[in-house]
């Protein structure tokens, strides 16, 4: 099938995946890439210009806004796809939705969307042309439970639960080199980004317990936070660790800890299948979603206060038999589920073609 993919494209984590996923299945692939947009230009006014652009970009407004409209309309009547898969489509309006619809009549035209634009704390403006667009897909794939009842609400034809994945050839078990040991060995490690919740207080915690601890992420959220903690003061400045590095930083840990954001209201992340993935222990925060996917004390384990955390974190770094089982029967689970991009793509594909398929007998 001709698949065109379109979506910000600022980071290998997301587009970039889902389109080397559908290459791998065998279909013709088109990109179309909106973050380069915003680029800084290379003229005398590039940096009035950038300012301008990096306005119209955070508040989707503008003239580069609509090139990208209409960018994208041209790339979807001269590939001709079958299916238009958006990521996150902050910027692409219900007007493009439609002369796409009209330009390409067989093209089917999906949505997917990793953040929660209903959630409360979200700026409003960063969702509007998104929601407004909710009526012209064919498909709406979300993210969490909660959103399958939101976008119907709010005006979708179809929605599905699509849960973000794993990536075999970036998140597998890897033995560490004696400097990759130095770097990343650990008794707990943290890979993510802060969030003004309890993640501060239990990783204190753990290293006032005595474990060691590493903490991976956004150091523009976390130092300025744990510059303040007597106990975590020495982790400044925190990184963050991407490819290769964020697959060794896992498989350095004996415990790889899973925090849900609030701001999204999640009750799972993509880290919940790509720790198991590396055949390292996920000890997760607990939802009853998560729990539906990994049997509690012999596939994954999970805590539901600072004491569970900690009592979890002494029984399995005294027991190195109980928790390489339980980490191996993780990575058996997220195996066998098809927790990976190339089946979560492949699921994709069989809604997009039942849809199509329906389209068609309505169309004839």
């Amino acid at each position: 099938m001709r698949i065109l993919i379109a979506g910000d494209w600022h980071s290998e984590l997301h587009e970039e995946v889902v389109s080397i996923a559908l290459t791998t299945l065998g279909h013709e692939v088109q990109d179309f890439k909106w973050c380069h947009y915003f680029n800084k230009p290379p003229v005398f006014w590039g940096g009035l210009v950038h300012l301008i652009r990096r306005a119209e970009n955070k508040y989707i407004i503008g003239f580069t806004v609509n090139r990208i409209n209409n960018d994208l309309v041209a790339s979807v009547i001269k590939f001709k796809p079958e299916i238009l898969f958006i990521y996150r489509g902050t910027h692409i309006t219900a007007k493009t939705l439609r002369a796409i619809r009209i330009s390409v009549p067989e093209c089917i035209l999906v949505g997917y969307n990793n953040d929660d634009p209903f959630a409360p704390e979200h700026v409003s403006y960063l969702w509007r042309i998104f929601l407004k667009a909710l009526p012209e897909y064919d498909l709406v794939l979300a993210y969490r439970h909660a959103n399958i009842r939101e976008y119907i609400k709010a005006g979708a034809r179809h929605v599905e639960l699509l849960r973000s994945w794993f990536v075999p050839e970036r998140h597998h078990y890897v033995d560490l080199t004696g400097n990759e040991k130095n770097k990343f060995e650990t008794d707990v490690v943290f890979i993510g980004h802060y969030e003004s919740d309890q993640r501060l207080e239990y990783l204190e915690e753990i290293v006032r317990q005595g474990f060691k601890l590493r903490l991976f992420g956004p150091g523009y959220d976390w130092n300025a936070i744990i510059q303040k903690s007597e106990v975590l003061r020495s982790f400044v400045p925190v990184h963050l660790v991407w490819g290769e590095d964020y697959n060794r930083a896992l498989c350095g840990a004996k415990i790889a800890l899973c925090f849900f954001s609030k701001l999204n209201r999640d009750t799972y992340t993509r880290r919940c299948f790509e720790i198991p993935a590396t055949n390292t222990l996920l000890l997760s925060e607990y939802s009853d979603d998560l729990a539906s996917l990994y049997k509690e004390g012999s596939e994954a384990e999970f805590f539901r206060t600072k004491e569970e955390m900690i009592q979890k974190i002494k029984i399995y770094l005294s027991n190195d038999n109980k928790r390489i089982s339980i980490a191996n029967a993780g990575n058996h689970r997220v195996k066998l589920d098809g927790h990976d991009v190339i089946s979560r793509m492949k699921q994709m594909v069989v809604w997009a073609l039942e849809i199509r398929k329906n389209k068609s007998i309505y169309l004839s």
